[in-house]
């Protein structure tokens, strides 16, 4: 009797601690919502990315990009254009998906508000809560859940809050989504998975929101890692990533949501997967990067003209894995030498890969050794950011060891 008793009253508690956790949770995400939109009422929402300056002092500017975006040509070649940034060119891709693919579902940490970087606002709205949905916070969940969706057949579009809590459902993407596929013979598989993730330095991410894990996954075959450069080419790589027939990993490089603005196509349109594209002719030096670190080889090629007289090749890889070895290795047999620049640590980052394919397939048409100018060996910092970012000070400095060698 006493047994009986005791199993009750901890039933009770129980489903009392059940309830008030509950309870905690939603007004949890009341709170975050109001939060946010005081954020975004007080303006500082845009000035995360944005330049400040206290008073009418100058010198009391901060800038925290290492880098000027450069928008590429308008192409006429999809329709009408819009100008939009490249969150906006994000939520546009989105927006197509869940017109055209009745199957289409998107969920993740508060993605019914909006999502923290604004990608997903007004799409609850559009198709309703049970599309777009918020899901615990719970990453192994997001992706496990994602996978189970895509096996049924339907299109499963799952967002990972910052690319730096994206461990937690490692082995979900490496041992069961990479995988699917094949331990089944083909008899099933979740192809139809697409996890999106803000990607890279923000300016003052500090250690937990600005890794770039791309290398990670890299090693894993059966998923496709893809990183764009521009809102053209997100809009354009996002929808491809999630027609494809393959789990992919989509990162977002966050400092260009706002920093970056072209004219994007309103219609949908795909970019090729695992096709890198040579953005600038050269012929003396090869010069490879993708998301943010392209625009900085850019300035670093223009610098690389104007002092030194020396001609470069930009290739923007786009594809992580599986790569375009074709294109590099094109380049680095016409020019003879090759720089790679990352913002993830120099050990073990996806340049060496690039690096030692190089070596293997050009070595006889190297002028000189293959250089990395990447992200140091340490945890990302916070204050110390600009001095860890490989900057195009550090990649002109490469460069020109390279041409006197």
């Amino acid at each position: 009797m006493e047994l009986s008793s005791l199993l009750t009253r901890r039933r009770v508690g129980m489903a009392a601690a059940a309830s008030t956790a509950g309870r905690l949770l939603r007004l949890g995400a009341v709170r975050a919502e109001g939060h946010c939109r005081r954020l975004r009422r007080a303006g500082l929402e845009r000035g995360f990315l944005q330049p400040t300056s206290a008073g009418k002092d100058a010198a009391q500017k901060r800038h925290v990009a290492h880098f000027t975006f450069q928008p590429d040509r308008e192409s006429q070649e999809h329709g009408q254009t819009q100008k939009m940034n490249l969150f906006q060119a994000v939520t546009s891709a989105l927006d197509n998906s869940l017109a055209k693919d009745p199957t289409a579902v998107i969920f993740g940490e508060d993605v019914a508000f909006g999502g923290v970087f604004r990608c997903t606002v007004g799409l609850r709205d559009k198709y309703g809560k049970d599309r777009v949905f918020n899901t615990p916070l719970c990453e192994q969940g997001i992706v496990g859940f994602g996978i189970g969706i895509a096996v049924t057949g339907a299109t499963a579009i799952a967002e990972i809050q910052f690319a730096d809590y994206i461990f937690p459902a490692f082995d979900q993407i490496v041992n069961e989504a990479a995988k699917y596929r094949y331990r089944s013979g083909d008899l099933f598989n979740c192809g139809s998975l697409t996890i999106r993730s803000p990607w890279g330095c923000v300016g003052h991410g500090g250690l937990y929101h600005s890794q770039c894990p791309e290398a990670f996954f890299a090693h894993c075959p059966g998923i496709k890692v893809v990183i764009p450069r521009s809102p053209f080419q997100a809009k354009g790589l996002l929808l491809s990533c999630i027609e494809d027939k393959n789990p992919c990993i989509f990162f977002e490089p966050k400092i260009l949501y706002r920093a970056a603005v072209e004219q994007v196509p309103v219609e949908p349109y795909t970019i090729p997967l695992s096709q890198a594209e040579v953005i600038q002719e050269g012929s003396d030096i090869t010069l490879v990067a993708w998301g943010t670190q392209v625009h900085v080889i850019r300035e670093v090629a223009l610098m690389a003209r104007e002092k030194l007289g020396v001609s470069c090749e930009i290739i923007d890889l786009r594809t992580i894995i599986p790569w375009d070895v074709d294109t590099v290795c094109k380049s680095v047999i016409k020019t003879g030498r090759l720089l790679i620049s990352h913002e993830a640590p120099l050990t073990g980052g996806f340049a060496s890969e690039i690096s030692s394919t190089v070596q293997e397939e050009c070595f006889l048409n190297l002028e000189a050794p293959i250089s990395r100018v990447c992200g140091y060996d340490t945890p990302f910092p916070h204050i110390f950011e600009p001095f860890y970012i490989p900057d195009k000070w550090k990649c002109y400095d490469a460069l020109r060891k390279m041409i006197n060698y």
